[in-house]
Formats: C-alpha cells, sequence, structure tokens
C-alpha cells in the first residue's frame, strides 16, 4: 500500500475522516498524484534468462540442504538497499514480497529471485523537476543471493499506459502478489488496484472503490498486460453512504506456483479479510464464486490486513498485520500469526483464540524490539534452497522516519530475517524480532546453506513481590493520589476498584482524563494489573473507544499505557505511547495491540527496564524500555511489543479508565482486582 493513503485501519461507513489512533482505525484516503513516467521492465538491461522447463505445482516450499552443502560466508545487515543503476538505492520498499524464478530464470547462470515493492517514491531524492514525488507503480527487484539486489524497472509506467477501462488513471497500485502457473507457464502480478470506474463494479464519482486486479506475463518481470476484468471487484458496504466501499485490499495467493486452480486471499480493516478459489487463464485470473458474499470471512474486521499464508506440517499459518502502518517514529504496525488445518481457516493463535471472535486472536509474530526498527510489518515469508525460512517486511527507521522531501511521509525499507519454528509455531530472528547487525545471508543457490543458527531468547523473569494494592478496603489506599488535580468518580468495596469508564481521554492535546498514581521502584520492575469491563457487551459495535489498564506515566503529554479496550466491533489490548515535545511534523502519539482480552478478567504487565551504555544507544537515547504482556488467565501470557521512553526516574504508576465517546450512552465500569509490582531479576530490590 502507498503511504500516501495512509491505512491506519477504518471507522465504520460513513464515518470516514476522524483520525483516532487509539481506535487504531481511522481511514486518511487519499489520491495518488502519478506524476512521472518511470522505466518499466521491459526496458531494463540485463533481464534474467528463462529456462524452457516448467517446475512443478506446489502449494508450500520443502527443501533440505544436501549432506554437504557450501556454507554461504556473506552475511548482510538490515535494510535491504536494492541498487539504482546510476541512481542511488530503492529506500523505501512498502509490502514487499519475495518470490524465486519458478521457470529456471537465470542470471550469469545462477537462479534468480525477485522483490517487487508496492507504489511509492525510490528514496529522498526521488523527485521530478518541480520537486513533486515521483510514484513508481511496483518497483521490481532482482538478486542472485537474496541480500544484493538490483532495481531494473517498475511494472507499469506512470502515465497510466495500457489501462483496462475498469482501472482509474490515478489509480495506485499496491501490495504486489506474483505467482507462476504450471499450466499456462506464465506469472501473474495480483495488485490493489486504488481506483476504479463503473466499468469494473466501482464508481466513475467516488473514490477509494478499490479491487484486486491481476496482470499476466511470460516472465517475473513482464512486460505485464492487464487482464480484462478484476478479480475481486469493488465491495458496497450495505450499511454505509453511497461512497462507501470495503477496503479490497492486499492479495495473497497459497504457494508459489499453481496450476490452472489456486487460492487467493484479499481484505483489510474495512470489512475484514476473506479467501476465494480462483481459476488461472492464459489471460487472467477469475473467481469461482459468483459473488463476493460468497466468499470465506477468515478474519472480522478493524483489526488486520496484509494477509499472508503458507504450509506447513500439515497447518496452514496467516500472518497478518495490525494498526497503522505510516506514523513516522511512533508507527506500531505489527504482524501476528494463527494457524488452521483448512486454508479456508478457521485461523486460532496459540491460545486457540480464533481471528473471528471479537476478542481477536493473534501471536505476536514480529513488533518492535527496542532497537531502531519499528512498524515492523506487512511480511511474507519463503524458504530458502537449504530449508531455512526467512521473512521479508517493511519497518521504520526511528532516526529516519520520512522522506526528506515531505515530513509525515513515511520511509518504509525492507528488512530480512530468518524465521524459526518452536513447538509449531513461528519467532523472528529466535524471537529476538527485527536485526540490527550482520546476520548471516540466506543460502539463495543450489548446493548452499545459511550459516544461521537458532538462537532463542531468554525470556525476562519476574521477581520478588515489591508493592501491591489488592483493593481490600472500603476507601483507596493513602499511597494513591490524582494527578494534575483530576479526581476520578473511583471506590474501593468487595475486593475491587470500581471505576466507571470516563467520557475522557489522555492522548495529545485533549488531556481530561483522570490518573490514580503512586510511585513506582526504583531500577527495573515489573507492573501488573487484573481488570475488567463490565457493562461491555462481549461482541457488537459500537462502544468507542471504552478502556481501562496501566499507564507509567510522567506527565500527560509523557507516557506509556497498555489498556483493555473497545475498538468498533472488536475487543483488543492496546499498548501505546505518546511524548512530548515531537519535532515539527513528527506524530506525539503511537500504539500496537498486543495478545486478545479475557472472557472475563484481562490481565496485564509492563516490564519496565532502565537503559544505558550500549543498550540506551541501540534505543536512540532514550533511558528506559518498556514491554508489554498480557493474559487471559494470569498464567500463559502473550509477550507483546516493545517502546523506548525517557520518562526518568520520577515517572509514576498509574491506573486509567477513560474513552468513551458519544457512542456509549450506557455506563461501562472499569473493576480492578489487584495492582502488583515485582522486581525483575537482576532488577530492583524489595523496599525495607
Amino acid at each position: 500500500m502507498s503511504e500516501s493513503a495512509r491505512r491506519t485501519g477504518h471507522t465504520t461507513a460513513g464515518r470516514r475522516g476522524r483520525r483516532r489512533p487509539r481506535s487504531l482505525l481511522a481511514p486518511m484516503v487519499a489520491a495518488l498524484s502519478l506524476l512521472v513516467v518511470a522505466p518499466t521492465a521491459s526496458s531494463a538491461a540485463g533481464a534474467p534468462a528463462k529456462a524452457p522447463a516448467a517446475s512443478a505445482a506446489k502449494a508450500a516450499p520443502t527443501k533440505a540442504a544436501p549432506a554437504k552443502a557450501k556454507p554461504v560466508t556473506t552475511s548482510y545487515e538490515n535494510p535491504l538497499a536494492p541498487v539504482v543503476p546510476g541512481d542511488g538505492t530503492v529506500d523505501s520498499c512498502a509490502d514487499p514480497m519475495i518470490l524465486q524464478g519458478q521457470d529456471g530464470e537465470t542470471i550469469d547462470g545462477e537462479q534468480v529471485w525477485y522483490m517487487y515493492c508496492t507504489t511509492d517514491p525510490l528514496n529522498d531524492e526521488d523527485v521530478d523537476a518541480n520537486g513533486d514525488p515521483i510514484f513508481h507503480r511496483i518497483p521490481m527487484n532482482v538478486s542472485t543471493d537474496l541480500v544484493n539486489w538490483t532495481y531494473v524497472g517498475d511494472a507499469f509506467p506512470l502515465d497510466g499506459g495500457d489501462l483496462p477501462a475498469w482501472i482509474d488513471p490515478t489509480a495506485a497500485f499496491w501490495a504486489p502478489e506474483v505467482v507462476y502457473s504450471s499450466t499456462t507457464d506464465q506469472y501473474y502480478l495480483f495488485t490493489t488496484v486504488t481506483e476504479t470506474t463503473a466499468a469494473g463494479g466501482g464508481s466513475d464519482t467516488c473514490r477509494g472503490d478499490g479491487a484486486i486486479g491481476v496482470a499476466v506475463a511470460d516472465s517475473p518481470t513482464g512486460p505485464w498486460t492487464w487482464s480484462d476484468e478484476p478479480v475481486v471487484q469493488p465491495r458496497k458496504d450495505p450499511g454505509g453512504g453511497e461512497c462507501s466501499y470495503f477496503w479490497t485490499f492486499d492479495p495473497d495467493v497459497l504457494g508459489d506456483t499453481v496450476t490452472d486452480k489456486g487460492i487467493l486471499y484479499y481484505g483489510s480493516y474495512y470489512g475484514g479479510m476473506f479467501v476465494t478459489d480462483v481459476n488461472f487463464t492464459e489471460t487472467g485470473v477469475t473467481a469461482v464464486t459468483e459473488t463476493t458474499t460468497d466468499d470465506i470471512r477468515i478474519a472480522i474486521g478493524n483489526r488486520y490486513e496484509g494477509s499472508n499464508v503458507v504450509e506447513k506440517d500439515g497447518y496452514f499459518y496467516l500472518f497478518a498485520s495490525a494498526t497503522n502502518c505510516c506514523n513516522g517514529a511512533l508507527t506500531g504496525y505489527s504482524v501476528f500469526v494463527g494457524r488452521s488445518t483448512s486454508p479456508y481457516g478457521p485461523f486460532v493463535d496459540k491460545e486457540g483464540n480464533s481471528f473471528l471472535d471479537a476478542n481477536v486472536g493473534g501471536t505476536p509474530f514480529l513488533t518492535m524490539n527496542g532497537n531502531r526498527w519499528v512498524g515492523t510489518g506487512h511480511n511474507s515469508v519463503f524458504v530458502d534452497e537449504a530449508g531455512q525460512w526467512w521473512t521479508v517486511y517493511h519497518a521504520v527507521d526511528q532516526e529516519d522516519p520520512f522522506y526528506d522531501f515531505a515530513t509525515g511521509f513515511t520511509k518504509r525499507p525492507a528488512l530480512l530475517d530468518p524465521v524459526d519454528w518452536v513447538n509449531g509455531w513461528p519467532v523472528v530472528n529466535g524471537g529476538a524480532g527485527a536485526s540490527d547487525t550482520k546476520m548471516p545471508a540466506p543460502a539463495a543457490q543450489e548446493g548452499e546453506r545459511s550459516r544461521y543458527r537458532t538462537q532463542l531468547v531468554k525470556p525476562q523473569v519476574v521477581g520478588q513481590l515489591l508493592d501491591r494494592d489488592e483493593f481490600s478496603g472500603t476507601t483507596i489506599d493513602g499511597d494513591w493520589s490524582w494527578a494534575q488535580g483530576r479526581v476520578g468518580d473511583a471506590t474501593v468495596a468487595g475486593g475491587v476498584l470500581r471505576w466507571e469508564v470516563e467520557h475522557t481521554d489522555l492522548y495529545v492535546d485533549s488531556d481530561t482524563a483522570s490518573v490514580l498514581v503512586r510511585d513506582a521502584p526504583a531500577g527495573d520492575y515489573v507492573v501488573e494489573t487484573k481488570v475488567r469491563l463490565t457493562g461491555l457487551p462481549d461482541e457488537g459495535c459500537c462502544f468507542n473507544y471504552a478502556q481501562a489498564g496501566l499507564v507509567v506515566y510522567e506527565d500527560d503529554d509523557n507516557f506509556v499505557k497498555l489498556t483493555s479496550a473497545s475498538i468498533w466491533e472488536t475487543r483488543q489490548t492496546e499498548f501505546a505511547k505518546e511524548l512530548s515535545p515531537a519535532p515539527e511534523g513528527w506524530s506525539r502519539y503511537g500504539n500496537t495491540v498486543v495478545g486478545p482480552p479475557g472472557d472475563d478478567w484481562t490481565w496485564l504487565r509492563i516490564v519496565v527496564e532502565r537503559l544505558s551504555g550500549s543498550e540506551q544507544r541501540e534505543a536512540g537515547g532514550d533511558t528506559e524500555r518498556y514491554t508489554a504482556y498480557t493474559s487471559q488467565d494470569g498464567v500463559t501470557w502473550v509477550r507483546g511489543g516493545v517502546w523506548t521512553h525517557s520518562l526518568g526516574d520520577e515517572a509514576l504508576i498509574g491506573l486509567v479508565s477513560m474513552g468513551a465517546t458519544d457512542q456509549v450512552t450506557s455506563p461501562i465500569t472499569a473493576e480492578f482486582d489487584y495492582v502488583r509490582v515485582y522486581g525483575v531479576k537482576g532488577g530492583a530490590r524489595p523496599q525495607p
């Protein structure tokens, strides 16, 4: 997807334009201005040769290193930066996908790998004579080692080219997906087409009537010929206005090679994600279902986009991304995973939560880890020649988040990291997440093996109990106080603290929420609470954005929070950061999500670690690292992402019960069972 449309998620039909990052879901859809003609693949020099033999169809690769495979001695360091011949590097490659040549393509006798990117400028210098950015329609790159890449042109010219009648000339093309058909001996490039016409089932007057299109070629680098009809037409929201269209985004086809049949996944926040069977012909791809209403839903709306499904050991694994893709240095975009024994779902996470449930399932797979990379999302996974799994994805460099020509326009370079399988579930880089140091290169050629070896990260260990409030009295304990003098209507009785969810906020300049605070210990610590929202229905829309939970609080504009929240038809846990001051044009608030809340109670933990030396330098100078954990039973904990901050030694532990909008007309009450503070192994010690 193009950053210029900045998909943060969706509000329900007819409510576009209200940007609430806390909701994860407020669209800002804008048309791309396609300004300058870029080179197409057919004009690129050094195009790979194509061997005559076609590879066999497969649903997922199964490879094993030969007994005496040669180790790859080279290494790489993120980000990947394809060389633009004579013109720098590709410094933004959003929604990347990597495909091994499926039909014997070679360069100088070596097999070729291909990487495709979404519509965006290539780098900071990619502007025309007027200083306006040049939006390339699906940049294409080639490599023989999966590390050193060369840009070979764009799949489609920027002047529109030979577009079929159903594609609006102003459309951008997002999230490319390329597969090979052994039946037709052709390649198929699927992409989001952001704007369509009435000829394609869309509108000649509305915007945002996107569809899934496909183009066909004999080579992985084109030239590409569009199909005369979309694969998935624009889908109107029957409960919305005249121009309310579900987000028909992010195509993904199961497998790298298909026959004349395949399985297509698509969808995004607004409307959810779906799967449908498709047929491949020499001129295009058609859906088996008569209408999209017959397609199978695989994820509830307002949570996921960017699907990638692979098969391994009898399971189909769904990778999907959540939250705001493009929020500069505070981008919390992250990848979650579920699995099913069927490619049509239902997909469940490690704890058995379904992606279809209101308490949305999803095991964190790739999220920020405290180094410079945030917004680690929209991934695809593949297997190298020795059988090692890898994932390519885009991320945001906190130290260089925007294009030089447009502050606020987020750059998203492509990153690469190994995938390990632990008890049937994938983790990135042993659980460490995005790498920021030299890594062993993949095995890109037959007879090679990567030197990468799995090293699982050590778990964070909760230490001794340092402080607690079990709310066993009849009044709020004297160690608590109300920040900024804003007193909340909270009471203690029956072993819980009750606090009606306020119609207030703690977001950027809207600082009206009551915050109940107490001192935090010195050094490293863990703060934990058990909370539920009574009066909130188990499912259904809309109770935005009622939430309650923990905050580590310096002041109204500098904090980290972890809450159980209601977001449109979903129930999620949100992990957010706010800071001030921030450079002009930079966001002050960013968020991600963790595991699903419980059916009744939800347990929340924030691990606070003080940073110094190399850890502080890795965090861009921030002095603390905050790691989120959630649990549905208080026993099994889901580890989420990491925010770094500089709240200082005087930061307080706090509780909040806030966020209700005017949609919430009946009382929702937060109940806190306890607040407990622990040390971390090697960290804080009990107070005398």
